[in-house]
This record gives C-alpha cells, structure tokens and sequence, in this order.
C-alpha cells in the first residue's frame, strides 16, 4: 500500500479513517472510509444516475454498454478511479485518486454494517491500494492538482467546437461515398454550418460484411482521396472510426502475431482471442486485441493509422469499442518488457491506444493539433483525446441523465466532453425531443449529432421540416458561442479548470447546488437549464445565492437564492442566464471554423456599480504557434458607475488579431458600442 499527500488537511482530524479487509483469496482489497451525512461525491468519470454519488454503487469494468439506461446502467465505458469528496459541514472539497488498473466497485453509502458505522469504500480485485489524497479546499483547486499529477487537458483544435457530425448510415451503405458527398450537399442546401464527418466503421467492410480494421472497402468508397477532398473542399474534414481488434480472418491477423504485437494467452504462447464485434448488431467472430504495452503493437498502430488512413487525407482518428474486453484476467500484456496479467492493463490499454493514434497524428503533421477521439478512457486520456457518452438510448431520460454524467466526467479532469445529440440507439427522436436535445448539446464542449440508423433512420439536423429554422438557428448560436468556448479550452488545458461546471463548483456555500443535476455552468458566468421534459413550455431555474442573474435573450435581473420560471417556447429561445457583471464574447456565424473569422461581439451584463473583466484568448486554433507565443490575451473590461458604462478591450501576445475593434452589446436596453482594440 502506498499514501501520498498531494496536499496535507490543516487538521489531522479531517483525514478519512482507514481500514483494510483482504478476501480469502488473497486479490480483491478494500478501502473502508468513514461516511458522514454532510459529505457529497462528485467524479468517478462516466457513471449514471444523478450528480451526487452519496448513497451510490458503482462498479469500473469498461463495457460495450449498447443502448445503455442513463439512469441505472452499471458499468459504462470508462475506468475513472477518482472522485472528490465536499464536506459541507467544513466547506472544503478533497479527491481521492486510486491509481490502479484493476477492476474495481465503489460504494458511497449503500451498503450498511452496524459494526463499520456509516462508511464507504473502495474494493479492488486485483493489486495494490497505491491512492493520493488531494486536498482542495475548493473544487477548482482539487482539479488543479489532479491535473498536475496526471497531465492536463489537450488543447484540441478549434474546428471541434464546431457542428461534427456523424451517422452509421452513410457508411453502411452500398454507394458510401455518394451518400457522405450528398451529406456535404444537404448542408449547403440547407444552410446548415459543419466542421467534421465521423466515418463509422462500414467503410471497412469485406465482401463478407466482417469488418477489417486499417482496410478500404472500394465498392463502398472507391476514391478515398477524392472523398476526402470533397470535404475539405467545403470547408469540412473526416475522422475515421478505428477498433483496436483484428478478426483471425483480418488479412495482416499473420503479420501482427508474427511481430508479437497482440495480447498473449496465459502462457504466453498464442494471441488471446476474445468475441469481437464482426458485422451487425450482436454478430461476433473470434478476435485479438492489440497489445499497446508492446513496442510491436504500438509501433503497428501508428504505422497502419499513416499509411491506411492519414495518407488519404483523413485528419481525425476515431478510437471505438476500445474498452477491451479481455476475458481472461490472466492474459498476458508485454507491459514494455514487464508482463502484466490483463486484469491490470485493460484501462491501460485504452490509454496508449490513445497516445498511439496521436501519435500517428503528430508524426504525419508535426505542427498541427491533432484531433483523436476516444469512446472508452482511463485517467491520463485527457492528454490525448476527446470523449463522449457512448451509446445513448433514444429517450428524454438519456437527455437529462446524460447532463449529470457529463458534469461528473467533467469533475474528474476530463473537460472535453459531449453526448449523442438524438440518441444513438433507439429509433430517431420525435421533432420536441430532437429541438430540447440540441437546445441542450450545443452548449457541452463536443457537440456531434449521431445515430444508429436502423432501418434508415438517421438523425440530422434537416429531419424535421417543420423545426430546422429553429435547429438552424441553434447551429448558428453554437458557432457565435466558439471564441467563449476555447477561450475555456485553453483554460481547461492550462490549469485542469472544468468547461462544464455544475452549480456546486462555485457556489458551494449555497446547500441548494449540491444535488442540482439539470442545470449547470459553462465556465463562470453562463448558466444553462435546458429543456428535459416533454410539453414544457417553461423551465424552473433554481439561481444560486451569491449572485445576482441577468436573462441571456431580455437582460431583465433577478436575484440568486431564489428559483424563476423562464419562457422555454419551442423554438430557439433556450432559458439561459448570466452571472450579472458577465462578458461573453461571441463571433459572426460561420458555415465552419475555416472561413475568415473577423468579428467579435460582447454580450455584457453590468453590475449595478463595479467593474468585471473576461480575458478572452485568440490564436490560430489549429496548429503549435501558441507554443512559440503566437497566442494573444484580449482583456475585456467593464465598469459601471452613476455616469454609466464604460467598456474596454486591451490586448497582449504575440498572435495577430483578425480583428481592431469589439461591439458591446448590452442585452437589457439594446446598446451597441464599438471600441477599438488597444494594444497593451
């Protein structure tokens, strides 16, 4: 057993108590703590359920959890053994980060034993209780820490603040490539801004329907080139989904076992094979996970991604059903010349399954960002990768619970986030459930609309005739929203600090935010309550105390500590609310990231007498010139008093700006002021 203090408790007596059990069999280990009724728990990465985790059970065994319920499924896709404990009695936040492996199950309070007391605990099947004991005393100061210990947030590019969108589909078709080329088309015709196309793994089907990972079905897509050409041609890019198994009938199964690049059986003498997903739903076909602990298997990886994929233009790499479902515990993984059992690599295995394909990424195009995309993850990911929440069923439970999930992803160092707009499996939504789950989505970091598509239903924006101006206009506010957004990523990329941030992370001292689960903060000041029930016309928004709260869409101010009712018509209008003394900045909508971006406008909400500020960051947002300075801070500055509002912009660095002055717009009586941009 291992202790380390990432940060020492003033008092001794804050430390939690601690006790061991060890089962007969001498593997699982627990971690008894005390547990008080004042305590609340956040983190755990991807769980479902509410926000907080008191009185919760939770299993870490990364699963292919198709269609899963947002509500009860247990476990998802990620392995996340951290979370952050807030003892309200003391108004200090602390996390606890488990660095292990190994299958594990936390209980918050379930279980119940008169001899124990109230308590919780951690139960690991496998190794050692190595944990470090991260004192906060706020949440952002826990999550500064934990950032530094396992590396902080990549600063991804911004095209994927953007519309990315993404069907199964298209490339489940016979004629692929014309479906994904009438894709580009159906955006232009319907005005529809878009950044990147997820290609799901059809493209890789062989004459048998088995999908070969690394290969080109050219009946399907005959000019992969030319494919991606077309989309870069509109402004758009191509990300291709990729599984970190081959098939024995995969045509290189030979050549990677040769090298030695694949997970061993127990003894060490053949490839581990495991069922692995074939062809449709439920058909599976005898299959062997890539070992990224071996030098072969990494190094295959990255070459197989260049030469199948980055070579023809694709400029995302995609990593799903990567939660390897190694079913042997006693596998064997080379761990880099020290094997370990698989019971202790399967988290691992996703993490260097990441570092592989970005790898890839920044070998092909040194000074771009890359952009990979990971469906399961473990702690560390966040250095290499984006996530989401998986498999999402079609229901508005899945668009409320999907909300807590992502805060509590968000709680635990992972802040580029996002959920299937729609709901991947399920059935496509009806045109209410659509608008209230775009409403919702463009405000997490990854905004991507995706779907199963079974028996041809496929979501996109343009599905529902009767509300596309409304999802149109919701696209077009998601893209005025971008410079508010990565100005967040850079943060989140510099200090660890959360995009999304639940109502507890800054007004902890309000008991009313510890449990809200359905609405949340988009950094400090922009408060978002979307829409989760059916026939609602209006949302009920409880405003934390603290503050007072301006309306995004009429400025009138309402003081925290209370709840409102807000107008939630059916349309575009969704209930949103600003930290009085907040400044948003906005620029011009855009049909995607790489048209000239040369306006900026200021939402600002003054304080009746004070001065606030905004430091909006600005560079390129694609390549890693803000390594070498080419990145500029905009101050943006407003102070009220008797006379009135005075407004200010001063910028300092060394990118130059697309842009010499600012329009600050103030929503409550419709002023528009434009100041010139003063170089500091």
């Amino acid at each position: 057993m291992t202790v380390t203090l990432a940060s020492v408790l003033p008092l001794a007596g804050d430390l939690p108590r601690r006790a061991y059990v060890y089962d007969a069999g001498g593997r699982a280990v627990w971690h008894y703590l005390r547990r008080a009724p004042h305590e609340r728990y956040y983190g755990f990465g991807e769980v479902s359920g509410p926000l907080d985790k008191h009185g919760a059970r939770m299993r870490m065994l990364p699963k292919d959890a198709l269609g899963y319920d947002a509500v009860r499924t247990d476990p998802l896709y990620k392995h996340w053994p951290f979370y952050i404990t807030y003892n309200a009695e003391r108004g200090i936040a602390y996390g606890l980060l488990y660095d292990t492996h190994a299958e594990a199950v936390f209980d918050m309070g379930q279980e119940i034993n008169a001899l124990r007391g109230a308590h919780r605990y951690a139960q690991f099947m496998d190794g050692d209780i190595d944990y470090y004991f991260v004192y906060g005393p706020s949440f952002a100061d826990v999550l500064a820490k934990f950032a530094r210990l396992t590396g902080t947030p990549a600063l991804l590019p911004r095209y994927t603040l953007g519309y990315m969108a993404s069907t199964m589909l298209y490339t489940e078709a016979p004629d692929a490539q014309r479906q994904l080329e009438q894709f580009i088309a159906e955006c232009a015709a319907h005005d529809i801004p878009c950044d990147l196309f997820h290609m799901s793994s059809g493209y890789t089907v062989d004459a048998s329907g088995a999908r070969m990972v690394f290969t080109w079905n050219r009946d399907r897509v005959p000019d992969p080139h030319g494919l991606a050409a077309a989309f870069s041609g509109a402004g758009m890019r191509l990300a291709a989904n990729i599984k970190p198994h081959l098939l024995t009938d995969h045509p290189r199964f030979a050549e990677v076992d040769a090298l030695g690049g694949f997970i061993k059986t127990a003894d060490g003498s053949a490839p581990d094979l495991n069922m692995c997903w074939r062809g449709g739903i439920e058909e599976f076909w005898d299959g062997a996970f890539i070992d990224f602990t071996s030098r072969a298997g990494f190094d295959w990886w990255r070459a197989r991604c260049t030469d199948a994929l980055l070579n023809y233009g694709i400029e995302g790499l995609w990593n799903d059903n990567n939660e390897f479902e190694v079913h042997d515990d006693a596998a064997v993984c080379d761990g880099f010349g020290e094997p370990l059992p698989a019971s202790l690599a399967r988290p691992l295995q996703t993490l260097l399954m990441a570092r592989a394909s970005h790898s890839a990424l920044t070998d092909h195009a040194p000074d771009k960002r890359p952009y990979v995309i990971s469906r399961s993850a473990s702690i560390g990911t966040q250095r290499y990768a984006q996530t989401w929440s998986g498999d999402n069923l079609t229901s508005w439970e899945a668009l409320a619970y999907n909300l807590p999930m992502g805060l509590n992803l968000s709680l635990s160092g992972m802040p580029s986030l996002g959920h299937d707009v729609g709901g991947f499996a399920g059935g496509r939504p009806d045109a209410e459930l659509f608008l209230r789950w775009v409403q919702a989505g463009i405000f997490s970091p990854r905004f991507t609309i995706h779907s199963l598509a079974i028996n041809g239903e496929v979501n996109t924006p343009w599905m529902h005739p009767e509300i596309l101006p409304h999802i149109r206009d919701l696209l077009r506010l998601r893209y005025r929203l971008i410079p508010y957004f990565y100005t967040l990523m850079v943060e989140a990329h510099r200090t660890g600090q959360p995009i999304l941030r639940p109502l507890v992370f800054h007004f902890s001292d309000d008991p009313r935010t510890h449990g809200e689960s359905f609405a949340h903060l988009v950094g400090a000041d922009l408060l978002v309550a979307p829409v989760i029930e059916p026939g609602a016309t209006t949302r009920a928004v409880y405003l934390p105390r603290g503050a007072d709260w301006c309306d995004w869409h009429a400025g009138a101010v309402y003081a925290g500590g209370q709840t409102v009712s807000v107008p939630a018509p059916l349309d575009a209008r969704v209930p949103l609310l600003v930290r009085r003394g907040g400044l948003i900045p906005l620029a011009a909508p855009r049909r995607n990231t790489r048209e000239p971006d040369t306006v900026r406008e200021v939402l600002a909400f003054p304080l009746e007498t004070g001065r606030s500020q905004f430091t909006l960051i600005e560079d390129d947002g694609e390549t890693l010139a803000y390594e070498r300075g080419e990145q500029t801070a905009v101050t943006l500055s407003m102070e009220s008093t008797a006379a009135g509002v005075r407004f200010g912009a001063v910028a300092r660095g060394g990118y130059a700006l697309p842009y010499t002055h600012i329009t600050f717009v103030t929503p409550h009586d419709g002023q528009r002021l434009t100041v010139a941009v003063v170089q500091g």
